[in-house]
């Protein structure tokens, strides 16, 4: 894969979780927005701070340190007094210094080596570094919405009962990819 290809697909991946984890929250009230329900972090903590950590990492990511004198992480952990809409500005804003920083790279860029509190890493390393950070709280964000939900969750993938389903439109959509060594080996 050439690396422009693999910018893009990045680009895509982290929108893909943006909107597993917008999906997952949307599924709650408000009051369980704002409640931990047994965990350390609440959904809003959990969207602030990734918010927080992808406006410093991003931001001038290929002048400056990844981790920001204006940061104040640790504010992102808490919400007293703040309104649901002030946390999905805080999330907003992340995001959109990542995608701006992330469409303005180029595949040379993934050789340079930038740091976070001051350690280098290759921008390449760095940008799976904060993909695997992301996803990890995109993780607790949809389990935490799921507890909340309960019966009322709507799945964000494949539900339930519906896998056979699902695979026989891949098939009808891409081919059958399972070979007849496949069928005879799943059947002993």
């Amino acid at each position: 894969m050439d690396d422009r290809r693999f910018l893009i697909q990045v680009i895509a991946l982290y929108g893909a979780f943006k909107e597993m984890a917008e999906s997952a929250v949307a599924q709650v009230t408000d009051e369980q927005f704002f409640d931990p329900a047994g965990t350390p972090h609440s959904l809003a903590v959990q969207l602030k701070h990734v918010g927080g950590n992808l406006r410093s990492r991003w931001r001038d990511v290929l002048t400056t340190d990844g981790e920001k004198r204006d940061r104040q992480r640790e504010t992102e952990f808490t919400t007293e007094g703040e309104s649901k809409a002030d946390v999905f500005a805080a999330w907003e804003r992340g995001w959109a210094v990542l995608r701006a920083s992330l469409e303005a790279l180029t595949p040379d860029d993934l050789e340079r080596t930038i740091t976070i509190r001051g350690q280098p890493h290759l921008l390449v390393e760095a940008l799976l570094r904060s993909l695997n950070h992301t996803t990890y709280h995109v993780g607790q964000i949809v389990q935490l919405a799921r507890t909340h939900a309960g019966d009322a969750w709507v799945s964000l993938s494949i539900p339930p009962g519906e896998s056979d389903a699902t695979n026989a439109r891949m098939a009808e959509r891409y081919g059958d990819w399972w070979s007849a060594e496949d069928d005879e080996a799943g059947a002993g």
